[in-house]
């Protein structure tokens, strides 16, 4: 139902608009739910490699994981060959330069942050999935972080000299943007809320993989169950 309204809201747009309002509290419309939703996926999937093959839980989100990662995935933006064929051009020009910014899983290598004003990042920094490139909230600023952001746009949209390259700063181009209807479609096909929503959960589960594993949750119980103490999950 809250997908629908949000769709509704601006009589169907064609894209929704990054930071716009949910409905739901403290989550505003991802800017990049797409590269996002891979990148921890893909770090998910990476992750539990170190489980033992025989482990439940391994088993378990690893086929939830690819199953959502198939939907998101097959899910092509308008743009997106073109934007790509400019990027890998950019980036097999000159590897050393961007080397920092390559990501260790999934096909797509680099993946870009958009800040919370709604434009590219003028630095180009790599998003390392920390919560700093994933704001939830609007764009709230300081005196001071106002100053400092117009003064990244005043250099962002100034003409790059030598200097620039020998500093290696790096400006890539973000994905294109799911269409509204795309967003719908991933969102009913995954079938747990708005694709945020679904961002939030990947992001925990990522976490949660770490815990798991220093706790090894694959070896046996030091005190086994009494018999019966779980007879009533059974399915009958």
């Amino acid at each position: 139902m809250r997908a629908t309204l949000r769709l509704l809201a601006n009589v169907k747009p064609r894209y929704l608009e990054p930071f716009a309002p949910t409905g739901l509290t403290g989550l505003t419309t991802h800017p990049s739910p797409r590269p996002t939703l891979i990148y921890y996926y893909y770090q998910t999937l990476h992750k539990l490699q170190s489980f033992p093959e025989s482990s439940a839980y391994r088993q378990s989100v690893e086929a939830t994981t690819r199953h959502r990662l198939n939907i998101v995935e097959s899910k092509i933006p308008p743009g997106f060959e073109a934007w790509k064929e400019r990027v890998d051009k950019l980036l097999e020009a000159e590897p050393e330069r961007f080397a920092s910014l390559k990501q260790s899983e999934g096909p797509f290598r680099y993946v870009g942050r958009q800040v919370a004003d709604g434009t590219d990042d003028p630095r180009g920094q790599a998003w390392d999935g920390e919560e700093e490139g994933i704001s939830t909230e609007g764009p709230v600023r300081t005196p001071e972080e106002l100053a400092e952001w117009e003064k990244l746009m005043e250099e962002a949209s100034r003409e790059p000299s030598a200097s620039d390259w020998i500093r290696g700063e790096v400006k890539l181009e973000n994905e294109p943007a799911l269409e509204a209807d795309q967003v719908a479609q991933i969102e009913k096909e995954i079938g747990h809320g708005l694709l945020e929503e679904v961002i939030e959960v990947a992001k925990a589960e990522l976490q949660l993989v770490d815990q798991m594993h220093d706790a090894k949750v694959w070896e046996e119980l030091e005190e086994k169950p009494a018999p019966g103490q779980w007879s009533y999950f059974e399915r009958h």
